[in-house]
C-alpha cells in the first residue's frame, strides 16, 4: 500500500514539475555550408537559441548538432533551400525536432571601383516548422571589413542582435501551431473547391475548363534575392473562387530571399476567367508555379 502511494506521488510530483516547466520546443541547427564561416555561424546560432528564454509555458530545446546533421545527410538532405512542404516536413520527422534552422553562411572576397579588395561575410538563416513544413523566418545579416577575420567578427556580432528575434519567432509559430492543432472550431471550408493543384486532382480536368488570368502578370526579381544571387522556383496552391476572384493563396514550394513574398503580392493582383463545369462557374485550386533566375546584366 505505502508503495502505491509513493509511486502515485512520484507521478503527481512529475506531473506537476512538467506542467510548470511547459512545453518544450526541440529545434535543430543543421550545417549552413561547408566552410569555416559556417561552421561558426551554425555554432554561434546554437549558442545563441540555447540560452534564449521562454515564452509563456514553451521554451527552446536545442538538439546535439551531430545527431542532427547525422540524421538530415541519412535523409539525403544536401543543403537545399528552396523545397516543397512535404520535402520540409520529411525532413524535420528525420531529424526529429519541432523546428529547424538551414541555410548558408561563407565570407568572400569581393572588390568593386570604389573598394579595390574587401570581404563580405553574410549568414543566409532559414528556419522551418516540421510541423507544416512553411519557411516561418528567412533573414541575411552580413557585413563587409577590410579582412575576412573582421568581416566574419561584425557578423557574429549581428547574429547575436538578431537572435533574440529568432526564438521568438519560434515560439510564437510553435504556440500559433498548438493552439490551431486543437482548435475543435475551425472548419475547413474548402470542401466546395475543386483542386486541381495536384496530381490527385488531375481527374477532375476531365470535364472542366481551367480558369484563365485576363492579363499575365510578370514577377519582380526583389532586390533581396538579388544581393543573394538567389535562383528559385516558387509554387503556390491558389483558389480562385467562382467570381475569378482570388482567394486563399498558399506558398507550396518556398524559396525565402523575398521570392514568396513576391508572388503572393503579385497573384493578388491577378483577376481570372473562372473556371466552368456544364456551364457554370465552379471555384477550383490551382497550382502557380514561378521560376526566377537572375536578370542578365545588359553589356556595354
Amino acid at each position: 500500500m505505502f508503495r502505491c502511494t509513493l509511486i502515485f506521488l512520484l507521478v503527481a510530483l512529475a506531473s506537476v514539475l512538467t506542467s510548470a516547466q511547459g512545453r518544450r520546443v526541440s529545434v535543430a541547427v543543421l550545417d549552413l555550408g561547408e566552410v569555416q564561416t559556417s561552421a561558426r555561424v551554425s555554432e554561434r546560432l546554437t549558442k545563441l537559441l540555447s540560452g534564449a528564454g521562454a515564452s509563456g509555458q514553451m521554451k527552446l530545446a536545442l538538439l546535439d548538432r551531430a545527431l542532427s546533421r547525422a540524421a538530415a545527410r541519412g535523409a539525403g538532405y544536401a543543403g537545399s533551400l528552396n523545397m516543397t512542404l512535404g520535402e520540409a516536413r520529411s525532413l524535420g520527422a528525420s531529424i526529429g525536432s519541432d523546428f529547424y534552422l538551414t541555410g548558408d553562411a561563407q565570407t568572400i572576397r569581393r572588390s568593386s571601383s570604389s573598394r579595390p579588395i574587401y570581404f563580405e561575410s553574410y549568414a543566409s538563416v532559414f528556419v522551418v516548422s516540421t510541423r507544416t513544413g512553411r519557411l516561418v523566418l528567412w533573414d541575411r545579416p552580413s557585413a563587409e571589413a577590410e579582412s575576412a577575420a573582421e568581416a566574419e567578427t561584425a557578423l557574429l556580432a549581428e547574429l547575436d542582435a538578431r537572435a533574440a528575434r529568432y526564438a521568438t519567432t519560434i515560439l510564437e509559430t510553435g504556440a500559433h501551431e498548438e493552439r490551431k492543432r486543437f482548435d475543435t472550431a475551425a472548419v475547413d471550408e474548402s470542401g466546395a473547391v475543386i483542386d486541381l493543384s495536384s496530381d490527385e486532382g488531375a481527374g477532375a480536368k476531365a470535364d472542366l475548363r481551367e480558369p484563365a488570368p485576363y492579363r499575365r502578370l510578370r514577377p519582380v526579381y526583389p532586390d533581396a534575392a538579388s544581393r543573394a544571387e538567389a535562383e528559385a522556383t516558387v509554387d503556390a496552391a491558389v483558389e480562385i473562387g467562382a467570381d475569378g476572384e482570388v482567394g486563399r493563396i498558399e506558398i507550396v514550394r518556398w524559396a525565402g530571399f523575398g521570392l514568396d513574398d513576391e508572388v503572393v503580392s503579385l497573384v493578388r493582383r491577378m483577376h481570372f476567367r473562372p473556371a466552368m463545369r456544364d456551364g457554370e462557374p465552379v471555384a477550383v485550386r490551382v497550382l502557380l508555379r514561378y521560376n526566377f533566375r537572375r536578370p542578365v546584366q545588359a553589356k556595354n
